[in-house]
Protein backbone atom coordinates (compact mmCIF):
# COMPACT_ATOMS: atom_id res chain seq x y z
CA UNK A 1 0.00 0.00 0.00
CA UNK A 2 0.90 3.68 -0.75
CA UNK A 3 1.27 4.21 2.94
CA UNK A 4 3.56 1.56 4.19
CA UNK A 5 0.94 0.13 6.16
CA UNK A 6 -1.27 -2.80 5.97
CA UNK A 7 -5.02 -2.77 5.93
CA UNK A 8 -6.59 -3.23 9.41
CA UNK A 9 -9.69 -5.37 8.60
CA UNK A 10 -13.13 -4.00 10.26
CA UNK A 11 -13.90 -4.64 13.90
CA UNK A 12 -17.60 -4.85 15.64
CA UNK A 13 -18.15 -2.58 18.69
CA UNK A 14 -16.66 -3.92 21.44
CA UNK A 15 -18.76 -6.05 24.42
CA UNK A 16 -19.76 -5.41 28.04
CA UNK A 17 -19.92 -8.61 29.27
CA UNK A 18 -22.70 -7.86 32.50
CA UNK A 19 -24.47 -10.94 32.15
CA UNK A 20 -24.02 -14.83 33.85
CA UNK A 21 -24.79 -17.65 32.83
CA UNK A 22 -27.19 -20.49 34.39
CA UNK A 23 -28.96 -23.73 33.61
CA UNK A 24 -32.49 -24.87 35.17
CA UNK A 25 -34.09 -27.89 33.88
CA UNK A 26 -37.39 -27.64 32.24
CA UNK A 27 -39.38 -30.90 32.69
CA UNK A 28 -36.29 -33.13 32.46
CA UNK A 29 -34.71 -30.63 29.90
CA UNK A 30 -31.05 -28.95 30.32
CA UNK A 31 -31.89 -25.13 29.69
CA UNK A 32 -29.44 -22.53 29.40
CA UNK A 33 -29.79 -18.82 30.30
CA UNK A 34 -28.47 -15.34 30.82
CA UNK A 35 -29.24 -13.47 33.88
CA UNK A 36 -28.04 -9.32 34.65
CA UNK A 37 -29.55 -6.78 36.69
CA UNK A 38 -32.37 -6.13 39.54
CA UNK A 39 -35.42 -5.36 39.72
CA UNK A 40 -38.97 -6.44 37.18
CA UNK A 41 -38.37 -8.73 34.93
CA UNK A 42 -37.43 -8.34 31.45
CA UNK A 43 -37.01 -11.72 29.01
CA UNK A 44 -35.72 -11.43 26.07
CA UNK A 45 -36.12 -14.45 23.37
CA UNK A 46 -33.05 -14.47 20.39
CA UNK A 47 -33.48 -15.08 16.76
CA UNK A 48 -33.33 -18.45 14.86
CA UNK A 49 -30.38 -18.65 12.80
CA UNK A 50 -27.61 -21.21 12.64
CA UNK A 51 -25.99 -20.66 15.59
CA UNK A 52 -28.77 -18.38 17.14
CA UNK A 53 -28.35 -18.09 20.83
CA UNK A 54 -29.45 -15.44 23.47
CA UNK A 55 -25.72 -14.25 23.78
CA UNK A 56 -25.23 -13.29 19.63
CA UNK A 57 -29.04 -11.35 20.01
CA UNK A 58 -28.54 -9.70 23.11
CA UNK A 59 -24.97 -9.41 24.49
CA UNK A 60 -24.85 -5.43 23.09
CA UNK A 61 -28.46 -4.99 24.41
CA UNK A 62 -28.06 -6.46 28.16
CA UNK A 63 -25.67 -4.12 29.46
CA UNK A 64 -28.03 -1.24 28.79
CA UNK A 65 -30.91 -2.72 29.98
CA UNK A 66 -29.52 -4.55 33.09
CA UNK A 67 -29.65 -0.99 35.16
CA UNK A 68 -33.65 -1.08 35.04
CA UNK A 69 -34.62 -4.66 35.03
CA UNK A 70 -33.88 -8.12 35.96
CA UNK A 71 -33.27 -9.06 32.53
CA UNK A 72 -33.67 -12.96 31.43
CA UNK A 73 -32.74 -14.39 27.85
CA UNK A 74 -33.20 -17.85 28.02
CA UNK A 75 -31.66 -20.35 24.95
CA UNK A 76 -34.70 -22.04 23.19
CA UNK A 77 -35.30 -25.39 22.77
CA UNK A 78 -32.74 -26.54 20.24
CA UNK A 79 -30.07 -23.45 20.18
CA UNK A 80 -27.31 -22.46 22.43
CA UNK A 81 -26.39 -24.25 25.24
CA UNK A 82 -29.80 -25.71 25.87
CA UNK A 83 -30.79 -29.06 24.55
CA UNK A 84 -30.70 -30.03 21.46
CA UNK A 85 -34.37 -31.61 20.78
CA UNK A 86 -36.09 -31.93 17.63
CA UNK A 87 -39.46 -32.55 17.71
CA UNK A 88 -40.78 -34.03 14.53
CA UNK A 89 -44.28 -34.37 15.56
CA UNK A 90 -44.47 -30.40 16.60
CA UNK A 91 -40.87 -28.48 16.43
CA UNK A 92 -42.99 -25.21 16.92
CA UNK A 93 -45.57 -26.27 19.39
CA UNK A 94 -42.56 -28.23 21.36
CA UNK A 95 -40.35 -24.91 21.42
CA UNK A 96 -43.49 -22.67 22.48
CA UNK A 97 -44.49 -25.06 25.34
CA UNK A 98 -40.84 -25.45 26.76
CA UNK A 99 -40.38 -21.97 26.38
CA UNK A 100 -43.94 -21.21 28.80
CA UNK A 101 -42.66 -23.62 30.87
CA UNK A 102 -39.36 -21.91 31.44
CA UNK A 103 -41.43 -18.90 32.85
CA UNK A 104 -43.35 -21.12 34.70
CA UNK A 105 -40.51 -22.43 36.15
CA UNK A 106 -39.11 -19.62 36.61
CA UNK A 107 -41.65 -18.02 38.55
CA UNK A 108 -41.99 -15.12 36.43
CA UNK A 109 -45.53 -14.06 37.25
CA UNK A 110 -45.77 -10.83 35.00
CA UNK A 111 -42.83 -9.81 32.77
CA UNK A 112 -42.25 -7.52 29.71
CA UNK A 113 -40.69 -9.56 26.97
CA UNK A 114 -38.98 -8.54 24.11
CA UNK A 115 -37.81 -10.83 20.55
CA UNK A 116 -35.89 -11.09 17.48
CA UNK A 117 -36.83 -12.13 14.51
CA UNK A 118 -37.77 -15.90 15.37
CA UNK A 119 -38.25 -15.25 18.94
CA UNK A 120 -40.46 -12.03 17.93
CA UNK A 121 -42.62 -14.21 15.52
CA UNK A 122 -43.25 -16.82 17.86
CA UNK A 123 -43.68 -14.24 21.17
CA UNK A 124 -46.53 -12.55 18.79
CA UNK A 125 -47.92 -15.36 18.03
CA UNK A 126 -48.30 -16.79 21.92
CA UNK A 127 -49.68 -13.23 22.66
CA UNK A 128 -52.35 -13.65 19.95
CA UNK A 129 -53.20 -16.85 21.84
CA UNK A 130 -56.70 -16.86 23.73
CA UNK A 131 -55.34 -17.48 26.31
CA UNK A 132 -52.14 -16.18 26.22
CA UNK A 133 -49.56 -18.49 27.24
CA UNK A 134 -47.16 -15.87 29.10
CA UNK A 135 -47.50 -13.29 31.50
CA UNK A 136 -46.87 -10.68 29.20
CA UNK A 137 -47.28 -6.88 30.63
CA UNK A 138 -45.57 -5.27 27.41
CA UNK A 139 -44.11 -6.91 24.16
CA UNK A 140 -41.22 -5.53 21.81
CA UNK A 141 -41.06 -7.55 18.54
CA UNK A 142 -38.40 -6.70 16.76
CA UNK A 143 -37.70 -7.74 13.28
CA UNK A 144 -40.68 -10.46 13.62
CA UNK A 145 -43.88 -11.41 12.46
CA UNK A 146 -46.20 -10.36 9.56
CA UNK A 147 -45.25 -12.27 5.93
CA UNK A 148 -41.43 -13.66 5.80
CA UNK A 149 -40.98 -13.80 1.98
CA UNK A 150 -38.72 -16.41 0.20
CA UNK A 151 -35.57 -14.69 -1.76
CA UNK A 152 -32.39 -14.51 -2.22
CA UNK A 153 -31.23 -13.44 1.25
CA UNK A 154 -33.68 -15.94 2.91
CA UNK A 155 -31.82 -18.48 1.18
CA UNK A 156 -28.19 -17.73 2.24
CA UNK A 157 -30.24 -18.61 6.18
CA UNK A 158 -31.75 -21.79 5.29
CA UNK A 159 -28.44 -23.36 2.19
CA UNK A 160 -26.32 -22.32 5.28
CA UNK A 161 -23.62 -25.56 4.87
CA UNK A 162 -21.39 -24.92 8.30
CA UNK A 163 -18.63 -23.40 6.79
CA UNK A 164 -16.82 -19.64 7.48
CA UNK A 165 -17.87 -18.81 3.70
CA UNK A 166 -21.17 -19.81 4.23
CA UNK A 167 -21.59 -18.00 7.92
CA UNK A 168 -20.02 -14.45 5.90
CA UNK A 169 -22.71 -14.87 3.74
CA UNK A 170 -25.53 -15.26 5.84
CA UNK A 171 -24.23 -12.69 8.14
CA UNK A 172 -24.79 -10.47 4.67
CA UNK A 173 -28.03 -11.51 4.28
CA UNK A 174 -28.84 -10.38 7.84
CA UNK A 175 -27.13 -7.05 8.17
CA UNK A 176 -26.85 -3.77 6.40
CA UNK A 177 -23.41 -2.71 8.02
CA UNK A 178 -20.42 -4.70 6.32
CA UNK A 179 -18.21 -4.88 8.97
CA UNK A 180 -20.72 -7.43 10.81
CA UNK A 181 -19.71 -9.98 7.92
CA UNK A 182 -16.32 -8.47 7.24
CA UNK A 183 -14.82 -8.94 10.94
CA UNK A 184 -13.05 -12.21 10.51
CA UNK A 185 -12.82 -13.06 14.44
CA UNK A 186 -16.78 -12.36 14.56
CA UNK A 187 -17.56 -14.63 11.42
CA UNK A 188 -15.14 -17.19 13.65
CA UNK A 189 -17.42 -17.05 16.72
CA UNK A 190 -20.27 -16.82 14.98
CA UNK A 191 -19.42 -20.03 12.64
CA UNK A 192 -18.14 -21.94 16.27
CA UNK A 193 -20.90 -21.35 17.66
CA UNK A 194 -23.08 -22.92 14.52
CA UNK A 195 -21.38 -25.62 14.75
CA UNK A 196 -21.06 -26.92 18.46
CA UNK A 197 -22.00 -30.62 19.16
CA UNK A 198 -25.88 -30.72 17.65
CA UNK A 199 -26.39 -27.05 17.19
CA UNK A 200 -26.35 -26.90 13.19
CA UNK A 201 -28.43 -30.49 13.31
CA UNK A 202 -30.82 -29.32 15.73
CA UNK A 203 -31.83 -25.78 13.16
CA UNK A 204 -31.29 -28.00 9.94
CA UNK A 205 -33.85 -31.00 10.97
CA UNK A 206 -36.45 -28.25 10.65
CA UNK A 207 -36.07 -28.50 6.95
CA UNK A 208 -36.10 -32.50 6.76
CA UNK A 209 -39.01 -34.15 4.96
CA UNK A 210 -40.92 -37.59 4.68
CA UNK A 211 -40.07 -38.61 0.60
CA UNK A 212 -44.07 -38.91 1.33
CA UNK A 213 -44.87 -35.68 2.22
CA UNK A 214 -46.46 -32.91 0.58
CA UNK A 215 -44.00 -30.11 -0.60
CA UNK A 216 -44.49 -27.64 0.72
CA UNK A 217 -41.97 -24.46 1.46
CA UNK A 218 -40.95 -22.83 5.03
CA UNK A 219 -41.42 -19.43 3.61
CA UNK A 220 -43.31 -17.30 1.83
CA UNK A 221 -46.67 -18.71 2.87
CA UNK A 222 -49.79 -17.00 4.30
CA UNK A 223 -49.10 -14.85 7.66
CA UNK A 224 -52.69 -16.32 9.82
CA UNK A 225 -51.47 -14.96 12.94
CA UNK A 226 -54.49 -13.33 14.38
CA UNK A 227 -52.81 -10.05 15.35
CA UNK A 228 -56.20 -8.46 16.14
CA UNK A 229 -56.46 -10.69 19.37
CA UNK A 230 -53.20 -9.10 21.06
CA UNK A 231 -54.56 -6.81 23.81
CA UNK A 232 -51.06 -6.15 25.39
CA UNK A 233 -48.95 -2.89 24.39
CA UNK A 234 -47.08 -3.82 21.64
CA UNK A 235 -43.97 -1.92 19.64
CA UNK A 236 -42.81 -3.60 16.72
CA UNK A 237 -39.14 -2.19 15.86
CA UNK A 238 -37.73 -2.78 12.24
CA UNK A 239 -34.43 -1.61 9.93
CA UNK A 240 -35.38 0.27 6.75
CA UNK A 241 -32.90 -2.20 5.23
CA UNK A 242 -34.26 -5.72 6.36
CA UNK A 243 -34.10 -7.98 3.15
CA UNK A 244 -35.71 -10.54 5.05
CA UNK A 245 -38.99 -8.66 5.23
CA UNK A 246 -41.09 -6.94 3.21
CA UNK A 247 -40.41 -2.47 2.96
CA UNK A 248 -42.94 -0.96 5.90
CA UNK A 249 -44.46 -3.96 7.44
CA UNK A 250 -43.66 -2.73 10.44
CA UNK A 251 -46.18 -0.76 10.71
CA UNK A 252 -48.62 -2.26 8.62
CA UNK A 253 -48.22 -5.46 10.96
CA UNK A 254 -48.36 -2.53 14.39
CA UNK A 255 -51.87 -1.49 12.69
CA UNK A 256 -52.80 -4.39 13.48
CA UNK A 257 -52.35 -4.49 16.73
CA UNK A 258 -55.03 -2.49 18.87
CA UNK A 259 -52.57 -0.96 21.10
CA UNK A 260 -49.86 -1.88 18.76
CA UNK A 261 -47.23 1.30 17.66
CA UNK A 262 -43.92 1.00 15.17
CA UNK A 263 -40.40 2.39 14.77
CA UNK A 264 -38.30 1.81 11.79
CA UNK A 265 -34.46 2.79 12.17
CA UNK A 266 -32.53 4.15 8.75
CA UNK A 267 -29.52 2.11 7.84
CA UNK A 268 -30.64 -1.15 8.94
CA UNK A 269 -31.10 -4.96 8.58
CA UNK A 270 -33.05 -7.14 10.51
CA UNK A 271 -31.00 -7.22 13.87
CA UNK A 272 -31.43 -3.76 15.44
CA UNK A 273 -30.68 -5.13 18.15
CA UNK A 274 -27.16 -5.71 17.18
CA UNK A 275 -27.03 -3.09 14.70
CA UNK A 276 -27.76 0.03 16.32
CA UNK A 277 -27.93 -1.28 19.78
CA UNK A 278 -28.04 2.29 21.39
CA UNK A 279 -31.15 3.10 19.11
CA UNK A 280 -33.09 0.11 20.44
CA UNK A 281 -32.33 -0.11 23.80
CA UNK A 282 -33.69 3.76 23.91
CA UNK A 283 -36.89 2.86 22.30
CA UNK A 284 -37.77 -0.14 24.19
CA UNK A 285 -36.69 1.99 27.80
CA UNK A 286 -39.41 4.87 27.08
CA UNK A 287 -41.72 2.37 25.64
CA UNK A 288 -41.49 0.06 28.79
CA UNK A 289 -41.32 3.31 31.32
CA UNK A 290 -44.69 4.63 29.95
CA UNK A 291 -47.10 5.54 32.32
CA UNK A 292 -50.25 2.68 32.25
CA UNK A 293 -52.46 5.40 32.82
CA UNK A 294 -51.76 6.81 29.61
CA UNK A 295 -54.22 6.89 26.89
CA UNK A 296 -53.17 3.68 24.46
CA UNK A 297 -52.07 4.54 21.15
CA UNK A 298 -53.76 4.77 17.80
CA UNK A 299 -53.07 2.50 14.80
CA UNK A 300 -49.44 3.90 13.41
CA UNK A 301 -50.23 6.48 10.58
CA UNK A 302 -45.98 6.92 9.62
CA UNK A 303 -42.90 5.64 10.03
CA UNK A 304 -40.63 6.55 12.19
CA UNK A 305 -36.68 7.00 11.24
CA UNK A 306 -33.76 8.28 11.58
CA UNK A 307 -29.78 8.67 10.83
CA UNK A 308 -27.53 6.55 13.40
CA UNK A 309 -26.81 10.28 14.76
CA UNK A 310 -29.97 10.69 15.69
CA UNK A 311 -32.41 9.12 18.08
CA UNK A 312 -35.12 7.40 16.37
CA UNK A 313 -39.21 8.83 17.01
CA UNK A 314 -42.11 6.65 17.96
CA UNK A 315 -45.02 6.81 15.91
CA UNK A 316 -48.78 5.88 16.54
Amino acid sequence: MASGKLATAPRVPPVETVHRSRFISVDGMRTHYLEAGEGPPLVLLHSGEFGGCAELSWEYLIPKLAPHFRVIAPDWLGFGKTAKIHDFDGKRARMLSHMARFVEVMAIDRAHFVGNSMGATFLLQMASGQPCALPIDRLVAISGGGFMPENEERRRLIDYDGTEEAMADLLAAMFEQPVWHLDPDYVRRRHALSNAPGAWEAVAAARFRSPQAPSRAEFGQADHTPYELIVVPTLVIAGDRDRLRFPGFAPELAARIANGEAAVLADCGHCPNIERADAVADLILEFLARDRSARAPEPPKAVASGSPEHRPRLTA
